[in-house]
């Protein structure tokens, strides 16, 4: 029954409507996982002569156990980032004489076969070696904390999967977990309580006592079975058609009355963000990335570096109008033809796109101003990245959202979602980010810092005065595009 699954998955790879189309990407992160695979390799022949050199008198193998719980955390938060889950379309089979459980395992066993569980084998392998080889470690010791940390890794893949069904929906539900997560940091950073010193002794002693290493393979056992009860569970015809009961949000935005004829348009989008997943999203991930200029302005390495700094500028001041600005008009993709079908003038339609995100940059220049702490010319330098940004960014985004032509579905989860996302998504964060970069770098290098921080501003502000006339080119550039653009949001699962 396996191989006849692997059949039917191999048929719908290739028989995709979107193979030919996504061919290149395909290529490209096969490129990526050949670079990863490398430095995963490079690092884990490394590792035990590094530790050697830099703790001498310590057993590496120790050193690496110390830092284990920390190494899955990160793992298991990289994996809710980035893993997609297994799918398999499971209607075909319901009136398939075949067992469920079937089914489920084969989904269950299908996400073994991932990257994400092969990279850590060339950490884990390598190292394992060299503490066998240089270390005084026998065969069984080193065998049984090999599988030890391989087992641990694959209940990561498993956890996963459970946090992903049960708090993907619903994030609210996690932040006990998160709050636990630091909590439990915190106390270990100032060595309150050790939990990462506690289990890196508990993995010391399977080393001396390898059967032990039957423990976190048990765990493993016992997270599938979860995984496994958690799916069929849910493996019926009618499981998700009645959906959940919410209550509505009648949120109006009255306030917006006063921006004239724009204001409708402006209405739309603030509910469009106020009442989705996805949209709203990229407010709270604006709020966070305040805190990015952190990195930078605390980091001595940077300080001779000012140029680090607009870039910092125009990603904080910025945040909300890349996330956001990147995607206009898929936002109103299921709309969109409805709209363009409709006596409404297509000026005062991208009037509101370009009011909101500039607003946006507005409303986060002002919330970054207690970086003044780190002197005033941050301050300039990000009030300027600022004023760039409503400028020169947000048109230069509103023409790359010409190009834009695939749906977006507001109710899909948010997390490494990339419906939407297409060529001009990845190749607009280059004269996004590096022309005001090399701006500056230059201004700054053959004449001065202040002269750089002017420069960009006068940009900014020369673009602000020339808006009517770019609105006029952006006009009627989507005007040229606007079949291409309706054809495109009719498709579906590309």
């Amino acid at each position: 029954m396996f191989k006849k699954f692997l059949w039917l998955e191999w048929k719908s790879f290739f028989r995709s409507a979107s193979f030919g189309k996504s061919i290149g990407l395909k290529i490209l992160m096969a490129f990526l996982a050949l670079y990863f695979s490398a430095m995963f390799l490079l690092f884990g022949i490394g590792l035990y002569p590094l530790l050697k050199e830099f703790y001498p008198e310590a057993a590496p193998l120790q050193i690496v156990n110390r830092f284990l719980l920390v190494y899955f955390v990160f793992e298991l938060f990289f994996r809710f980032m980035l893993q997609t889950l297994p799918v398999l379309d499971i209607k075909p089979l319901m009136i398939q004489p075949i067992p469920k459980r079937k089914v489920v395992n084969f989904v269950l066993l299908k996400s073994l076969i991932s990257f994400y569980n092969f990279l850590p084998l060339l950490i884990i392998i390598p190292f394992g070696i060299f503490s066998l080889v240089k270390g005084d470690y026998g065969v069984w010791n080193i065998l049984g904390w090999m599988l030890a940390v391989y087992a641990t890794t694959l209940c990561v893949n498993y956890a996963n999967f459970i946090i992903k069904k049960r708090f993907t929906e619903n994030l609210k539900a996690l932040i006990p977990v998160v709050v636990l997560a630091i909590i439990l940091a915190l106390l270990d950073y100032f060595e309150i309580f050790r939990i990462s010193v506690y289990f890196g002794m508990a993995v010391d002693f399977v080393v001396a006592h390898p059967y032990l290493a039957f423990l976190p393979v048990l765990f493993l056992l016992l997270l599938f079975k979860w995984n496994q009860l958690n799916l069929e569970s849910k493996f019926y015809l009618d499981a998700g058609i009645k959906g959940k009961s919410k209550s509505a949000n009648t949120q109006d935005f009255v306030w917006t009355k006063r921006f004239g004829s724009i204001a409708p348009f402006l209405q739309q989008d603030l509910k469009l963000i106020w009442r989705n997943k996805r949209p709203k999203t990229t407010i709270y991930i604006s709020l966070i990335f305040l805190a990015y200029g952190l990195l930078f302005y605390t980091n001595d390495t940077y300080q001779s570096m000012p140029a680090f700094f607009v870039f910092v500028g125009i990603f904080i001041t910025g945040i909300f109008m890349i996330n956001f600005g990147q995607f206009v008009p898929s936002w109103d993709a299921s709309y969109y033809p409805m709209i363009m079908a409709q006596n409404i003038p297509m000026r005062q339609y991208l009037a509101s796109k370009m009011g909101l995100i500039s607003f946006s940059v507005g409303i986060l220049a002002i919330l970054s101003t207690p970086y003044v702490y780190f002197g005033w010319n941050i301050l300039l330098l990000n009030i300027a990245c600022a004023f760039y940004n409503m400028g020169v960014n947000v048109p230069l985004l509103i023409y790359a959202g010409s190009f834009n032509k695939k749906r977006i579905d507001l109710d899909k989860s948010p997390f490494m979602n990339y419906q939407g996302t297409g060529a001009s998504q990845w190749l607009i964060g280059l004269p996004l980010l590096l022309v005001p970069i090399f701006f500056f770098w230059l201004i700054n290098k053959f004449i001065g810092y202040q002269v750089g921080v002017a420069f960009l501003a006068g940009l900014g502000i020369i673009g602000l005065i020339l808006r009517p006339n770019i609105l006029n080119f952006l006009v009627m550039r989507y005007k040229k595009r606007k079949y291409i653009m309706i054809e495109g949001f009719k498709q579906k699962g590309e």
